[in-house]
């Protein structure tokens, strides 16, 4: 497939990154543009290969990685590079495949997936949704391309809002997690790289035990959990703080704003 993204930051780069690492791409059938910044192609030609495409011309797979909010914006450099026999792969968050229709005048196959940036090492949990893919080769390919990056399961247009919001942005909240048990560590008394080092041995062997043990994180949770010991105490006083409303706040506010994202672009276009 010679595959063009169209925008250049950090989703399209895990993409990159991975489907390049895995041989899914190659990089000389691989394309990018971004709209302003020239330092981030020189970026991807230096890490990747990767170079803007020369001219109007069309390809396989188009990828639409800018900002949702740029989609509109874009849609006209996106037509120059399609065809009749392109497909789309929208990682735009909040966008439906209908209202890429309707503004792209497209009426190829289109996949709405939503991976995330640990796509970059082959460890991505990515939700896909596949609309009017008439090609079978064409359907393969853009799945094993998503494949090459991670796990990739398909589901119904309509749950991607929840799961962009579960596990397309669930790295950045495991992130800030590691972050605060880090600072409070460091807060604590132990030596800032010490507290780093044990951070990360704790949440990679933690999620290596969820993938690889059969268990379900309740009962990991409760094998560790002696009565009247420090994990106890621990576990009760994240409750008493609130954790789990927390969590539930954070998960539905970010499924709110992906639905969000894409109201405003209809309201937009009404407008």
């Amino acid at each position: 497939m010679n595959t063009l993204f169209i925008g250049a930051g950090s989703m399209a780069c895990a993409l990159m990154r991975g489907a390049l690492k895995s041989g899914a791409l190659k990089k000389e059938d691989t394309y990018a543009l971004n709209r302003s910044n020239d330092v981030r192609m020189k970026e991807l030609d230096q890490w990747f290969g990767v170079s803007r495409p020369g001219g109007g011309e069309s390809f396989d797979l188009v990828v639409l990685a800018m900002k949702p909010k740029d989609f509109d914006e874009a849609a006209d450099v996106i037509r120059n590079h399609l065809s009749s026999k392109t497909v789309i792969l929208s990682v735009l968050a909040g966008i439906p495949v209908s209202y890429i229709r309707e503004k792209l005048g497209f009426h190829g196959g289109i996949a709405r997936a939503m991976p995330n940036t640990s796509a970059a090492l082959g460890k991505s949990a990515t939700a896909v949704t596949l609309d009017r893919f008439d090609d079978r080769v064409m359907k393969e390919a853009v799945v094993h391309l998503l494949d090459s990056v991670g796990l990739t399961v398909e589901v119904e247009e309509h749950q991607l809002d929840l799961i962009t919001a579960l596990s397309g942005s669930g790295p950045a909240y495991v992130y800030y997690m590691a972050e605060m048990m880090q600072a409070t560590a460091v807060e604590l008394g132990l030596p800032s790289e010490l507290a780093r080092d044990l951070t990360i041995r704790t949440i990679t062997g933690a999620g290596a035990m969820l993938e690889e043990s059969g268990l379900d994180a309740e009962e990991l949770r409760k094998n560790v959990t002696s009565p009247g010991g420090t994990t106890e105490a621990g576990i009760e006083a994240l409750k008493a703080h609130g954790v789990e409303h927390a969590m539930f706040e954070c998960i539905s506010s970010a499924r709110n704003r992906s639905e969000e994202l894409g109201r405003q672009l209809i309201r937009t276009e009404k407008d």
